[in-house]
């Protein structure tokens, strides 16, 4: 069973080896690799190209300009051939070597899931040993997106065949078309999901995932997402969700 995994990427070349370095190391090798670059010009596209013979013949990459990052994810689904795809940033990184392998066995172990996802965790991006927060999506279920709640967009699996059925991102969206995607899959059509309860990769604090958001715009577009796909809510009980996020973080020395 093929999966394909796409990396977007714009000027990431302080990190992008290090994502590189973990997708080569998964135990399991049926994956191909698609790189969509957005035109950088500080030396990541010069990385890519030192990677490609790594990958031997089993990375494809682009680098032009697109109109955001869920544009590029985009483009790399429409290039994707394997039956199961992720997303995996250019910031970030499977610190386990078996985080394919154990995705695609609970695919393969029950063919009426859909969609598989579990945990993330935030590390320090000068050290990358030291987890600032943790991202769990144990307790998730469809009813917890009317509060701006979602299953780790990082850790999202679903066949190839869903997305060409059901849509992929809508770019209007500009901070949330994740968000909405994964109601329409979730929610919208309930797909059949599997959580797994393991923390598929780490994520430097301060990556795209985590850099200052408008808040106001993207509880806007939360509300919007919900609305479109037929689940009531409001800004206000959007904004609960703030008091809820403190018990995800957690506080080394």
């Amino acid at each position: 069973m093929k999966v394909s995994l796409i990396t977007v990427s714009h000027n990431s070349a302080n990190t992008i080896r290090d994502t590189f370095d973990s997708v080569l190391n998964q135990t399991y090798k049926d994956i191909e690799y698609i790189v969509v670059d957005g035109f950088s010009q500080d030396g990541t596209v010069s990385i890519i190209r030192e990677y490609e013979p790594e990958f031997a013949r089993r990375m494809c990459w682009i680098s032009e300009p697109d109109k955001g990052l869920y544009d590029a994810m985009n483009k790399g689904i429409k290039m994707a051939s394997g039956e199961i795809v992720g997303i995996i940033n250019s910031d970030d990184f499977y610190h386990r070597n078996d985080t394919i392998e154990r995705i695609v066995s609970s695919f393969i172990e029950d063919k009426t899931i859909e969609i598989i996802f579990g945990d993330v965790r935030y590390v320090n991006s000068t050290d990358l040993e030291r987890t600032v927060r943790y991202y769990s999506s144990k307790k998730f279920n469809p009813s917890l997106f009317r509060f701006g709640f979602m299953p780790h967009h990082q850790t999202f699996f679903t066949y190839r065949y869903n997305y060409e059925r059901i849509g992929l991102y809508q770019i209007d969206y500009k901070i949330t078309a994740d968000f909405e995607l994964l109601i329409r899959f979730l929610y919208k059509n309930r797909l059949k999901y599997k959580y797994l309860n393991f923390d598929f990769l780490k994520m430097r604090n301060g990556g795209i995932s985590t850099r200052p958001k408008n808040h106001l715009l993207l509880n806007q577009e939360l509300v919007r997402s919900c609305r479109a796909n037929g689940i009531y809510t409001n800004m206000l009980i959007i904004y609960m969700k703030y008091f809820l996020k403190i018990f995800e973080f957690v506080f080394t020395k």
